[in-house]
């Protein structure tokens, strides 16, 4: 089971955005009311959340994660490791009321989606990094995922891991191939699509079907998309709108085309071989699921270090075998493809690890939804989901 494996529907996401919508004006916080007393100099330690199975961990002894390990041998710094976010609306639940009354939320640093992220930054609930104290991050972070909407410089976000949202699909049982986003509307596939649920995971690559151009697409192209969605679902084109449990209707045969996350699809290819993910010619979108340090917190410098720790190419490359996700930090790759062990330097050349040129093309990273536009687009899509 993979870490996206967790990730559900929007579950809160009505009364999140509410909050993100309606209650900015005394939800936000103003840059000078951000920082809190860091304590680092005195104090080597950090509190870091993030999902669960989303990290190395030791073959005999799950509870060492060796990549942290070494960070505290490095630095003396101990590390309060909790897997503790299982949604992202459920731990925004969890932790905004502390950050809306300005008081800490006893976490130095915490792992979004950056859809979620985008919530956080416009509200100023996190603070800006010093990228002075990050000189890996400044060499080696993917260029590609350098500067999203929502967070110009990525000043405070840093990825952990990155994925792709694109088609999966069971070639052998199909009898051919797909390669545009339109081929899951072909006759032979009534019934045997799904689509993702959550409005955040399945919007872009619908709108880039369409030709949309996602980085700044518009009301009218997500009205679009809804119009055409809804269709399908009348047709009984598309069989329903999954979580993650897409993974078992692929594996089953029930579906033989779905939307679905490239890091799940390495973990299905092992188990079967005519598992195909591919990046439709019309694109597909790139997301990353990001380091942020909250207001308040007491370890601020510590937690730079820890972020910086994960940008050493050799540490990126250690944690990219374990997570299968696309590693933002692209100099990894020749940390593994020179591995002597046959299986790690393999995963230089998987191309939804470290995509190469001819799909980075046909990746983007997509405009968010903005708080004034939450509502009203996740009232319309859920309509059409179900939810």
């Amino acid at each position: 089971m993979s870490r996206r494996s967790l990730l559900r529907l929007l579950g809160a996401g009505a009364a999140g955005a509410t909050l993100a919508g309606c209650g900015v004006p005394a939800a936000y916080v103003e840059p000078g009311d951000r920082a809190g007393r860091d304590t680092s100099d005195g104090d080597r330690s950090l509190h870091f959340a993030n999902w669960p199975l989303y990290i190395d961990t030791d073959d005999e002894d799950e509870s060492r994660r060796p990549t942290l390990d070494a960070f505290t041998r490095r630095t003396g710094i101990s590390v309060t490791y909790t897997e503790e976010i299982n949604d992202n609306d459920e731990f925004f639940g969890k932790i905004s009321p502390s950050l809306m009354n300005h008081q800490s939320t006893g976490r130095d640093l915490i792992v979004l989606s950056d859809w979620m992220a985008a919530r956080f930054v416009r509200l100023g609930w996190v603070q800006e990094m010093d990228r002075a104290r990050q000189p890996n991050v400044a060499r080696y972070l993917d260029p590609q995922l350098r500067s999203p909407s929502f967070d110009e410089g990525r000043t405070h976000s840093v990825p952990w891991q990155s994925g792709i949202t694109g088609i999966a699909y069971n070639r052998r049982k199909l009898g051919r191939e797909i390669q545009h986003t339109g081929d899951l509307w072909a006759d032979d596939l009534r019934g045997r699509v799904t689509l993702l649920s959550g409005l955040d995971e399945s919007f872009a690559l619908l709108m880039q079907g369409n030709g949309v151009d996602v980085t700044r697409w518009t009301a009218d192209d997500f009205h679009e998309m809804c119009e055409q969605v809804d269709g399908l679902v009348r047709s009984r084109h598309i069989r329903r709108f999954t979580g993650n449990d897409y993974i078992k209707d692929l594996s089953t045969g029930d579906v033989l085309a779905c939307q679905a996350y490239s890091g799940d699809v390495i973990q299905l290819q092992a188990d079967n071989p005519d598992i195909e993910f591919v990046v439709p010619q019309e694109g597909a979108e790139l997301w990353a699921e990001s380091l942020m340090i909250p207001n308040l917190a007491g370890h601020k410098r510590n937690a730079e270090k820890l972020v910086d720790h994960y940008y050493e190419p050799e540490v990126a490359a250690e944690l990219a075998t374990w997570v299968n996700y696309v590693c933002p930090v692209p100099a990894a790759r020749d940390v593994l493809a020179s591995s002597r062990d046959e299986e790690t330097a393999a995963l230089a050349e998987d191309p939804l690890i470290f995509p190469d040129g001819a799909m980075r093309e046909r990746l983007a990273i997509a405009r968010d939804i903005t708080s004034g536009e939450r509502a009203a687009f996740t009232k319309r899509w859920n309509a059409i989901v179900g939810l």
